[in-house]
């Protein structure tokens, strides 16, 4: 009987080993930040392929030192980087890049902003990425903070938080935050955001490895709120968009499978008023401004001009 009773014990204890070890290793393999992402080189190598209108539209701002690298010290104490374009206009858009990204790799929208819509630019880079302090990504959820912290600094009377893909769900957990008094107009534009990180994961953990939520992700997520103080039911902008009170366009690709086109729509769902949504056909993930550039164009300046 003590034999068997132990037997009991030590698979136990190797089943709990194992499941904790393999939770560890979803924790990296989710949140470890990308080992190249101080390789700005690179980046501006990826954007000019992919968008190579972006070249000479950087080009004329460099000749005239107009696109700048600015740091600043968050309240937490990190060093938080940023790219910044003045144009002296009451207008500013804060750009907010996705999972492993950096700002570089969002300037084709930068573009739209200042080029033809007539706005400063702000493109931070989040903590554990591009040029900021940071050793674990935060999928948005304490990235919120950070984001408040640049519209306190860079405020002018008319703003823009538009985010893409985890930059996306930062922008709309933002949206609830009390804001700056001194900013007089306010948007906030989702393009390609989750409904959570519980989803978002849950749902990769599905399609990358063929396993069910239970019990790796109840783990890992405990784990993560040991470990880096924040679970991944914190991190819902889900919960954010039904008590946000800014207007928010919601942009989303029709044959997005990376985060399903299913959770715009439950966005969109959620938000009380004040809210546009655009399905962009055939585009994938993060892919509706390179699929419809003129169209995404359109909707944008429709949507900050109140049509």
């Amino acid at each position: 009987m003590k034999k068997a009773i132990w037997t009991i014990v030590i698979i136990l204890v190797l089943v709990v080993a194992t499941v904790m070890s393999v939770s560890y290793f979803m924790i990296y393999y989710s949140l470890a930040p990308d080992e190249n992402r101080t390789d700005t080189a690179a980046h501006y190598r990826l954007l000019f392929e992919t968008y190579p209108e972006t070249r000479p539209w950087i080009d004329s701002l460099r000749r005239v030192q107009a696109l700048r690298d600015t740091f600043v010290t968050m309240p937490t104490g990190e060093r938080h980087h940023a790219l910044y374009v003045n144009r002296h206009s009451p207008k500013t858009a804060l750009i907010i890049h996705g999972w492993r990204d950096c700002s570089i790799d969002f300037l084709f929208l930068a573009r739209l902003y200042e080029h033809f819509l007539g706005y400063n630019i702000v493109m931070p880079d989040l903590h554990a990425h591009g040029l900021s302090e940071g050793d674990m990504i935060q999928m948005g959820w304490f990235d919120r903070n950070d984001v408040l912290h640049w519209l306190t600094v860079f405020q002018t009377d008319t703003m823009v938080v538009h985010g893409v893909s985890m930059g996306a769900a930062t922008t709309m957990m933002t949206s609830t935050e009390p804001l700056p008094p001194g900013i007089r107009n306010i948007h906030f534009v989702d393009d390609c955001g989750y409904t959570s990180v519980w989803d978002e994961f849950s749902g990769e953990l599905q399609n990358q490895f063929g396993l069910p939520p239970f019990p790796l992700m109840y783990t890992t997520n405990l784990l993560c709120k040991l470990w880096l103080g924040w679970s991944f039911n914190d991190a819902s902008p889900l919960d954010a968009v039904r008590r946000s009170p800014h207007p928010m366009l919601f942009i989303h690709g029709s044959d997005d499978t990376f985060v399903p086109t299913a959770m715009v729509r439950r966005l969109y769902a959620a938000k009380p008023s004040k809210k546009t949504l655009w399905i962009a056909p055939d585009a994938k993930h993060t892919e509706s401004y390179l699929m419809h550039k003129d169209e995404y164009l359109y909707r944008l300046r429709n949507f900050l001009n109140g049509q």
